[in-house]
Protein backbone atom coordinates (compact mmCIF):
# COMPACT_ATOMS: atom_id res chain seq x y z
CA UNK A 1 0.00 0.00 0.00
CA UNK A 2 2.76 2.20 0.62
CA UNK A 3 4.03 1.91 -2.91
CA UNK A 4 0.48 2.95 -4.68
CA UNK A 5 0.53 6.02 -2.28
CA UNK A 6 4.05 6.99 -3.45
CA UNK A 7 2.98 6.49 -6.97
CA UNK A 8 -0.21 8.61 -6.59
CA UNK A 9 2.10 11.29 -5.02
CA UNK A 10 4.45 11.13 -8.05
CA UNK A 11 1.53 11.50 -10.60
CA UNK A 12 -0.06 14.25 -9.00
CA UNK A 13 3.09 16.09 -8.91
CA UNK A 14 3.46 15.22 -12.35
CA UNK A 15 0.09 16.41 -13.30
CA UNK A 16 0.99 19.68 -11.28
CA UNK A 17 4.02 20.74 -12.84
CA UNK A 18 3.23 23.41 -15.81
CA UNK A 19 5.72 22.44 -18.02
CA UNK A 20 6.54 18.52 -17.34
CA UNK A 21 3.12 17.21 -19.40
CA UNK A 22 3.42 19.89 -22.12
CA UNK A 23 7.25 18.67 -22.62
CA UNK A 24 5.92 15.12 -22.43
CA UNK A 25 3.73 14.64 -25.09
CA UNK A 26 4.92 17.77 -27.48
CA UNK A 27 8.79 15.85 -27.42
CA UNK A 28 7.77 12.91 -29.24
CA UNK A 29 5.52 15.13 -32.06
CA UNK A 30 8.21 17.47 -32.94
CA UNK A 31 10.78 14.51 -33.17
CA UNK A 32 9.08 12.17 -34.82
CA UNK A 33 7.60 15.35 -36.97
CA UNK A 34 10.34 17.15 -37.75
CA UNK A 35 13.90 15.05 -37.24
CA UNK A 36 12.80 12.18 -39.88
CA UNK A 37 12.71 14.97 -42.58
CA UNK A 38 16.21 16.99 -40.93
CA UNK A 39 18.30 14.09 -40.15
CA UNK A 40 18.77 12.50 -43.79
CA UNK A 41 21.88 11.44 -44.44
CA UNK A 42 21.42 10.57 -47.85
CA UNK A 43 23.34 12.80 -49.96
CA UNK A 44 21.42 15.19 -52.20
CA UNK A 45 21.35 19.22 -53.59
CA UNK A 46 25.28 18.45 -54.16
CA UNK A 47 25.99 22.39 -55.74
CA UNK A 48 27.20 21.84 -59.11
CA UNK A 49 29.39 24.12 -61.12
CA UNK A 50 30.19 23.21 -64.73
CA UNK A 51 32.82 24.38 -67.07
CA UNK A 52 31.87 22.89 -70.62
CA UNK A 53 34.97 23.85 -73.05
CA UNK A 54 33.91 21.56 -76.10
CA UNK A 55 29.92 23.01 -75.93
CA UNK A 56 28.56 20.30 -77.98
CA UNK A 57 25.25 18.53 -78.36
CA UNK A 58 27.32 15.81 -76.39
CA UNK A 59 28.69 17.54 -73.67
CA UNK A 60 24.93 19.84 -73.66
CA UNK A 61 23.24 16.00 -73.09
CA UNK A 62 25.76 14.91 -70.35
CA UNK A 63 24.74 18.02 -68.79
CA UNK A 64 21.30 17.56 -68.85
CA UNK A 65 21.67 13.84 -67.76
CA UNK A 66 23.52 15.29 -64.80
CA UNK A 67 21.07 17.57 -63.75
CA UNK A 68 18.13 15.45 -64.08
CA UNK A 69 19.34 12.93 -61.41
CA UNK A 70 17.31 15.18 -58.94
CA UNK A 71 21.17 14.85 -56.75
CA UNK A 72 22.93 18.28 -58.46
CA UNK A 73 22.54 21.71 -58.19
CA UNK A 74 23.65 23.77 -60.48
CA UNK A 75 25.30 27.16 -59.50
CA UNK A 76 26.85 28.43 -62.46
CA UNK A 77 27.98 27.15 -65.79
CA UNK A 78 31.68 28.61 -66.21
CA UNK A 79 33.61 29.75 -69.09
CA UNK A 80 37.54 28.45 -67.64
CA UNK A 81 38.18 26.51 -64.68
CA UNK A 82 39.65 29.20 -62.78
CA UNK A 83 36.32 30.44 -62.76
CA UNK A 84 34.88 27.50 -61.56
CA UNK A 85 37.09 27.26 -58.83
CA UNK A 86 36.18 30.76 -57.54
CA UNK A 87 32.64 29.51 -56.52
CA UNK A 88 34.20 26.90 -55.07
CA UNK A 89 36.53 29.03 -52.91
CA UNK A 90 33.54 31.05 -51.67
CA UNK A 91 31.48 28.02 -51.33
CA UNK A 92 28.89 28.12 -53.89
CA UNK A 93 30.30 25.11 -55.43
CA UNK A 94 30.72 21.76 -54.33
CA UNK A 95 32.07 19.87 -57.22
CA UNK A 96 33.30 20.94 -60.32
CA UNK A 97 32.90 18.60 -63.59
CA UNK A 98 35.27 19.81 -66.55
CA UNK A 99 34.30 18.73 -70.07
CA UNK A 100 37.61 19.01 -71.72
CA UNK A 101 37.54 20.46 -75.84
CA UNK A 102 37.05 17.99 -78.12
CA UNK A 103 34.83 15.68 -75.87
CA UNK A 104 32.70 15.06 -78.49
CA UNK A 105 34.98 14.35 -80.88
CA UNK A 106 37.19 11.88 -78.81
CA UNK A 107 34.50 10.07 -78.26
CA UNK A 108 33.86 9.72 -82.35
CA UNK A 109 37.12 8.95 -82.42
CA UNK A 110 38.68 6.66 -80.07
CA UNK A 111 35.31 5.68 -78.29
CA UNK A 112 37.27 7.05 -75.47
CA UNK A 113 36.84 10.66 -73.76
CA UNK A 114 38.03 12.24 -70.23
CA UNK A 115 36.16 14.32 -67.72
CA UNK A 116 37.68 15.76 -64.97
CA UNK A 117 35.44 15.86 -61.72
CA UNK A 118 37.25 18.06 -59.06
CA UNK A 119 35.80 17.78 -55.12
CA UNK A 120 35.58 20.32 -52.70
CA UNK A 121 36.58 17.78 -49.88
CA UNK A 122 35.98 20.09 -46.85
CA UNK A 123 32.69 18.07 -46.75
CA UNK A 124 34.48 15.04 -47.09
CA UNK A 125 31.46 12.84 -47.42
CA UNK A 126 29.21 14.92 -49.07
CA UNK A 127 32.43 15.51 -51.78
CA UNK A 128 32.94 11.25 -52.00
CA UNK A 129 29.45 10.64 -52.12
CA UNK A 130 28.51 13.17 -54.80
CA UNK A 131 31.81 12.38 -56.91
CA UNK A 132 30.63 8.84 -56.64
CA UNK A 133 26.91 9.58 -57.81
CA UNK A 134 28.75 12.09 -61.09
CA UNK A 135 30.76 8.99 -61.82
CA UNK A 136 28.29 6.86 -61.95
CA UNK A 137 25.57 8.75 -64.09
CA UNK A 138 29.00 9.62 -66.67
CA UNK A 139 29.46 5.54 -67.24
CA UNK A 140 25.70 5.54 -67.55
CA UNK A 141 25.76 8.09 -70.22
CA UNK A 142 28.29 6.38 -71.79
CA UNK A 143 26.92 3.39 -72.25
CA UNK A 144 23.95 4.68 -73.69
CA UNK A 145 26.11 6.37 -76.36
CA UNK A 146 27.69 2.87 -76.60
CA UNK A 147 24.77 1.29 -77.11
CA UNK A 148 22.96 4.03 -79.35
CA UNK A 149 25.93 3.64 -82.21
CA UNK A 150 25.28 -0.17 -82.48
CA UNK A 151 28.62 -1.19 -81.14
CA UNK A 152 28.79 -4.51 -79.25
CA UNK A 153 29.16 -3.40 -75.61
CA UNK A 154 30.87 -6.30 -74.66
CA UNK A 155 34.11 -4.81 -77.15
CA UNK A 156 34.56 -2.22 -74.34
CA UNK A 157 32.35 -2.76 -71.62
CA UNK A 158 33.43 -5.96 -68.85
CA UNK A 159 31.95 -9.40 -69.21
CA UNK A 160 30.52 -9.40 -65.53
CA UNK A 161 27.85 -7.96 -64.90
CA UNK A 162 26.39 -6.26 -61.50
CA UNK A 163 22.75 -6.56 -60.08
CA UNK A 164 22.36 -4.63 -57.07
CA UNK A 165 19.43 -6.44 -54.74
CA UNK A 166 19.04 -4.11 -51.61
CA UNK A 167 17.33 -6.45 -48.81
CA UNK A 168 14.73 -4.92 -45.93
CA UNK A 169 14.72 -1.65 -47.35
CA UNK A 170 14.79 -1.97 -51.32
CA UNK A 171 13.73 1.98 -52.14
CA UNK A 172 17.01 2.81 -49.88
CA UNK A 173 14.65 5.20 -47.83
CA UNK A 174 15.88 7.08 -44.88
CA UNK A 175 13.53 7.47 -42.99
CA UNK A 176 12.25 3.46 -42.71
CA UNK A 177 16.31 3.62 -41.43
CA UNK A 178 15.79 6.90 -38.76
CA UNK A 179 12.42 6.52 -37.17
CA UNK A 180 13.13 3.43 -35.13
CA UNK A 181 16.21 5.11 -33.74
CA UNK A 182 14.45 8.23 -33.14
CA UNK A 183 12.51 6.46 -30.82
CA UNK A 184 14.85 4.74 -28.70
CA UNK A 185 16.37 8.50 -28.32
CA UNK A 186 12.68 9.78 -27.26
CA UNK A 187 12.71 6.23 -24.77
CA UNK A 188 16.10 7.61 -23.11
CA UNK A 189 15.49 11.37 -22.66
CA UNK A 190 11.74 10.61 -20.41
CA UNK A 191 12.77 7.24 -19.13
CA UNK A 192 16.39 8.31 -18.18
CA UNK A 193 16.83 12.00 -18.18
CA UNK A 194 13.20 12.66 -15.94
CA UNK A 195 13.34 10.38 -13.31
CA UNK A 196 17.04 11.86 -12.64
CA UNK A 197 15.92 14.73 -12.74
CA UNK A 198 13.39 14.33 -10.47
CA UNK A 199 15.56 12.81 -7.17
CA UNK A 200 17.70 15.63 -7.69
CA UNK A 201 15.17 18.45 -7.44
CA UNK A 202 14.02 16.80 -4.65
CA UNK A 203 17.25 16.94 -2.80
CA UNK A 204 17.36 20.82 -3.55
CA UNK A 205 13.65 21.88 -2.04
CA UNK A 206 14.60 19.21 0.83
CA UNK A 207 11.80 17.58 0.55
CA UNK A 208 13.02 14.05 -0.04
CA UNK A 209 14.57 14.81 3.42
CA UNK A 210 10.68 14.03 4.93
CA UNK A 211 10.93 10.58 3.29
CA UNK A 212 14.21 9.85 4.50
CA UNK A 213 13.21 10.41 7.99
CA UNK A 214 10.05 7.61 6.67
CA UNK A 215 10.42 3.66 7.46
CA UNK A 216 9.93 3.29 3.83
CA UNK A 217 12.43 0.97 2.43
CA UNK A 218 14.88 2.52 -0.08
CA UNK A 219 13.57 0.07 -2.75
CA UNK A 220 10.00 1.02 -2.52
CA UNK A 221 11.25 4.90 -2.61
CA UNK A 222 13.52 4.24 -5.81
CA UNK A 223 10.18 1.92 -6.91
CA UNK A 224 8.05 4.92 -6.64
CA UNK A 225 10.49 7.28 -8.60
CA UNK A 226 10.55 5.25 -11.70
CA UNK A 227 7.19 3.41 -11.85
CA UNK A 228 5.41 6.43 -13.11
CA UNK A 229 8.24 7.67 -15.35
CA UNK A 230 8.14 3.58 -16.81
CA UNK A 231 4.44 4.46 -17.92
CA UNK A 232 4.70 7.30 -19.32
CA UNK A 233 7.68 6.27 -21.25
CA UNK A 234 5.30 3.35 -22.61
CA UNK A 235 2.96 5.80 -23.61
CA UNK A 236 4.94 7.82 -25.40
CA UNK A 237 6.66 4.91 -27.11
CA UNK A 238 3.00 3.95 -28.25
CA UNK A 239 2.17 7.82 -29.33
CA UNK A 240 5.37 7.47 -31.44
CA UNK A 241 4.28 3.72 -32.97
CA UNK A 242 1.35 5.81 -34.30
CA UNK A 243 2.84 8.97 -35.89
CA UNK A 244 5.66 6.34 -37.54
CA UNK A 245 2.43 4.45 -38.88
CA UNK A 246 -0.18 7.23 -39.74
CA UNK A 247 3.14 9.99 -40.81
CA UNK A 248 5.44 7.35 -42.60
CA UNK A 249 3.72 4.25 -42.73
CA UNK A 250 5.88 2.34 -41.27
CA UNK A 251 4.64 -0.94 -39.84
CA UNK A 252 6.94 -3.44 -37.78
CA UNK A 253 7.87 -6.42 -40.21
CA UNK A 254 8.02 -8.49 -36.68
CA UNK A 255 6.11 -9.07 -33.91
CA UNK A 256 5.33 -5.42 -32.27
CA UNK A 257 5.16 -7.55 -28.87
CA UNK A 258 9.22 -7.88 -29.07
CA UNK A 259 9.04 -4.59 -29.44
CA UNK A 260 7.17 -3.98 -26.05
CA UNK A 261 9.69 -6.74 -24.70
CA UNK A 262 12.85 -5.11 -25.34
CA UNK A 263 11.49 -2.00 -23.93
CA UNK A 264 10.66 -2.95 -21.00
CA UNK A 265 14.15 -4.29 -20.69
CA UNK A 266 15.88 -1.04 -22.26
CA UNK A 267 13.77 1.04 -19.73
CA UNK A 268 14.39 -0.83 -16.52
CA UNK A 269 18.42 -0.21 -17.86
CA UNK A 270 18.32 3.12 -18.53
CA UNK A 271 16.33 4.50 -15.58
CA UNK A 272 18.12 2.75 -13.03
CA UNK A 273 21.23 4.47 -14.86
CA UNK A 274 19.77 7.66 -14.81
CA UNK A 275 19.05 6.65 -10.85
CA UNK A 276 22.69 6.24 -10.19
CA UNK A 277 23.61 9.77 -11.58
CA UNK A 278 21.10 10.99 -9.27
CA UNK A 279 21.99 9.72 -6.24
CA UNK A 280 25.82 11.12 -6.85
CA UNK A 281 24.19 14.41 -8.03
CA UNK A 282 23.98 17.03 -5.07
CA UNK A 283 22.30 19.63 -7.90
CA UNK A 284 19.96 19.73 -10.89
CA UNK A 285 22.49 21.73 -12.92
CA UNK A 286 25.36 18.82 -12.13
CA UNK A 287 23.30 16.03 -12.65
CA UNK A 288 21.53 17.70 -16.04
CA UNK A 289 25.33 18.00 -17.13
CA UNK A 290 26.67 14.51 -16.30
CA UNK A 291 23.72 12.61 -17.65
CA UNK A 292 23.84 14.69 -21.09
CA UNK A 293 27.82 13.84 -21.07
CA UNK A 294 26.97 10.23 -21.23
CA UNK A 295 23.58 10.66 -23.72
CA UNK A 296 25.77 12.36 -25.93
CA UNK A 297 28.43 9.33 -26.07
CA UNK A 298 25.71 6.86 -26.12
CA UNK A 299 24.02 8.21 -28.81
CA UNK A 300 27.17 8.42 -31.02
CA UNK A 301 28.21 5.49 -30.29
CA UNK A 302 25.30 3.28 -30.67
CA UNK A 303 24.87 3.17 -34.38
CA UNK A 304 22.20 6.01 -34.65
CA UNK A 305 23.98 7.93 -37.38
CA UNK A 306 27.23 5.76 -38.34
CA UNK A 307 27.27 1.77 -38.46
CA UNK A 308 29.22 0.40 -35.49
CA UNK A 309 31.41 -1.83 -37.39
CA UNK A 310 32.93 1.52 -39.45
CA UNK A 311 34.08 1.95 -36.51
CA UNK A 312 37.73 1.13 -34.88
CA UNK A 313 38.10 -2.16 -33.13
CA UNK A 314 38.66 -0.28 -30.13
CA UNK A 315 35.66 1.79 -30.32
CA UNK A 316 33.37 -0.91 -31.35
CA UNK A 317 34.41 -2.71 -28.36
CA UNK A 318 33.44 -0.02 -26.01
CA UNK A 319 30.27 0.18 -27.74
CA UNK A 320 29.68 -3.19 -26.25
CA UNK A 321 29.01 -1.37 -22.77
CA UNK A 322 25.95 0.99 -24.73
CA UNK A 323 22.03 -0.06 -24.01
CA UNK A 324 21.40 1.96 -26.93
CA UNK A 325 23.17 -0.26 -29.21
CA UNK A 326 21.35 -2.79 -28.16
CA UNK A 327 17.92 -1.21 -27.99
CA UNK A 328 18.65 0.33 -31.52
CA UNK A 329 19.83 -2.97 -33.42
CA UNK A 330 16.34 -4.21 -31.63
CA UNK A 331 13.73 -1.60 -33.00
CA UNK A 332 15.53 -1.72 -36.59
CA UNK A 333 15.73 -5.70 -36.73
CA UNK A 334 11.99 -5.81 -35.76
CA UNK A 335 11.09 -3.05 -38.17
CA UNK A 336 13.15 -3.44 -40.99
CA UNK A 337 13.76 -7.42 -40.93
CA UNK A 338 11.24 -8.92 -39.32
CA UNK A 339 13.78 -10.28 -36.63
CA UNK A 340 12.23 -12.25 -33.97
CA UNK A 341 13.49 -13.17 -31.19
CA UNK A 342 16.03 -16.07 -31.66
CA UNK A 343 17.84 -13.20 -33.78
CA UNK A 344 17.71 -10.92 -31.27
CA UNK A 345 17.92 -12.76 -28.29
CA UNK A 346 22.05 -11.77 -27.45
CA UNK A 347 20.67 -8.10 -27.91
CA UNK A 348 17.56 -8.21 -25.16
CA UNK A 349 20.50 -10.59 -22.23
CA UNK A 350 23.11 -7.49 -23.02
CA UNK A 351 20.01 -5.48 -22.20
CA UNK A 352 19.00 -7.70 -19.16
CA UNK A 353 22.68 -7.50 -17.96
CA UNK A 354 23.03 -3.54 -18.08
CA UNK A 355 19.78 -2.92 -16.44
CA UNK A 356 20.44 -5.34 -13.65
CA UNK A 357 23.82 -3.84 -12.74
CA UNK A 358 22.01 0.01 -13.28
CA UNK A 359 18.91 -0.95 -11.08
CA UNK A 360 21.19 -2.71 -8.20
CA UNK A 361 23.90 -0.34 -8.16
CA UNK A 362 20.81 2.47 -8.04
CA UNK A 363 19.77 0.98 -4.61
CA UNK A 364 22.68 0.16 -3.03
CA UNK A 365 24.42 3.76 -3.99
CA UNK A 366 21.01 5.29 -2.48
CA UNK A 367 21.73 6.81 1.15
CA UNK A 368 19.09 6.97 3.33
CA UNK A 369 18.94 7.94 7.01
CA UNK A 370 16.64 6.80 9.06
Amino acid sequence: MTLKYLIEKEFRQFRRNAFLPKLVLAMPCLMMLVLPWAADLETKNVNLSVCDNDRSSVSTRLIGKVLSSGYFTPTDVSDSYSRAMESVEKGDSDIILEIPRGFELDLTKTKVARLMISVNAINGTKGIIGSTYLSSIAKSFAEELVGESGVATTEISPVVEIATHNRFNPGMAYKPFMVPALMVMLLTLIAGFLPALNIVSEKETGTIEQINVTPVKKLTFILSKLIPYWIIGFVVLSLCFGIAFFVYGLVPSGNAGILYLASFVYVLAISGFGLVISNYSTAMQQAMFVMFFFTIIFLLMSGLFTPVRSMPEWAQRITMFNPLKYFIEIMRGVYLKGSGLSELGGCIGALCCFAAVSNVWAILSYRKNN
